[in-house]
């Protein structure tokens, strides 16, 4: 993802870095799946590292994962109690959900549900920036005595039957158990591991954009799909609330000039067409991307001493919000798998445990990625069977509603999941 805008970020508490300890595990990436793999490794008394490339205290860019499910929030909380419930107090929920096509409203529903201050259940989601929820992570890793090193980027991974030697570009070195590689879709893990990334990469432009929220005078909370809006020239655009700011997606089309499109100039003039124009003074981060689809051929190395997880394993277009939602459940049965191993009396014991937890995520990630696709061809402009499907659907909504319905619930791929977690991690 190409971002030239970075406006944003936090600091902290205190480095924890006592490198005279020994780890059986070591985590490689500081990002939310990996801080959720550190937090998971302590509850089950795994003594670990996180090594991160970046510094502490080093912006955050754009909002990226905003969104979580009521079973990640759930999974949060089983690991950290207290943890899944701030994360849904602190972020917002939108009652309001809306679909329109070529300007008219083919699909309406308000839940009227915004409460997320319950102390005994869950909501069915919560919206807030990725570096909130960062820092939620944070402190709850701190508060379970996780180490961590800043600022050093890994150089190389040495795995072989019986341990994990890992270098960083500074020269220090470390010997341990195991790695849980979540260090994003550049993973040095992955590459260091010989696992290769198998699937298409799209050819459709999107821009993503952050704007502050007018705090004294918001915009109502609703998640808005508009299927090629008549204002910006027929492109698809989506617009999503999260905790005092909005995210708004603009699909461009086949001839577009992606850098006029993606300048703070060019933005200021196409956004005013789809919300309110003061937000074009109110812009934090522009983004253009195009989508890998791609899974990890494997998601374990040959040595089974390596586990990949969150975008170190996959890529997909965000539609359903799979990425960082996925990337949880990745860490967690990872540490499942690891915390057998460590228990196992024999090797081949040790080899089993780490090969289910790679190949259980594995399968989820494949559906994962199948579901995203079903959501990218359902807006994708080049297909005239779709196409046709979507015309007929938008102009027979007002009479058969399941048509709307089918409007609305296809840029987010398929409402169902993938295999549920074979057993609690």
């Amino acid at each position: 993802m190409d971002s030239h805008i970075i406006l944003i970020a936090y600091k902290d508490r205190g480095v924890f870095t006592n490198m005279s300890e020994n780890y059986n595990a070591i985590v490689v990436g500081a990002g939310p799946v990996g801080l959720t793999a550190a937090l998971a490794l302590r509850k089950k008394g795994i003594s670990c590292l996180v090594i991160e490339a970046n510094p502490k205290d080093h912006p955050r860019p754009g909002s990226r994962a905003i969104y979580l499910h009521n079973a990640t929030l759930n999974l949060l909380e089983e690991t950290s109690p207290g943890l899944g419930f701030e994360l849904a107090k602190n972020g917002v929920i939108w009652p309001v959900v809306r679909t329109l096509f070529q300007g008219k409203e083919v699909y309406y529903r308000n839940y009227g549900v915004t409460d997320n201050t319950s102390t005994e259940k869950l909501p069915h989601f919560t919206s807030l920036h990725q570096h909130e929820i960062e820092k939620h992570l944070y402190e709850h890793c701190v508060q379970n005595d996780v180490t961590f090193m800043w600022g050093d980027a890994v150089k190389s991974v040495d795995s072989t039957a019986e341990k994990v030697t890992i270098t960083t570009e500074s020269g220090k070195s470390f010997e341990t158990k195991y790695v849980i590689g979540c260090d994003g879709g550049h993973s040095v893990v992955r590459k260091e591991a010989g696992i290769e990334f198998e699937g298409p990469r799209t050819y459709d432009t999107f821009l993503v954009v952050d704007v502050n929220e007018d705090v004294d005078n918001p915009l109502p909370l609703e998640r808005t799909f508009h299927y090629q809006h008549p204002a910006v020239g027929k492109r698809n655009v989506l617009k999503v609330p999260f905790k005092n700011g909005w995210r708004i997606d603009l699909q461009l089309l086949e001839d577009d000039d992606v850098d006029e499109y993606k300048s703070i100039d060019g933005v200021k003039k196409w956004l005013p067409k789809v919300m309110d124009p003061k937000y074009a003074e109110r812009i934090t981060w522009v983004s253009s991307y195009r989508f890998h689809q791609v899974v990890a051929n494997s998601f374990t190395d040959k040595q089974h001493r390596i586990l990949l997880a969150g975008e170190a394993a996959h890529l997909f277009a965000p539609f359903g919000a799979r990425g960082l939602n996925s990337g949880v459940p990745d860490a967690l049965i990872a540490v499942r798998g690891i915390g057998q191993a460590l228990k196992a009396e024999n090797e081949n014991d040790c080899v089993d445990a780490i090969e289910a937890s790679a190949t259980e995520r594995r399968i989820a990630a494949q559906w994962n990625r199948d579901a995203s696709t079903t959501a990218l061809q359902h807006i994708q402009g080049n297909s005239p069977k779709m196409n046709m499907k979507r015309e007929v659907a938008a102009s027979l909504s007002a009479v058969i509603p399941k048509l709307g319905r089918w409007l609305e619930e296809g840029p987010y791929g398929p409402k169902y999941g993938p295999p549920e977690l074979t057993t609690k991690y």
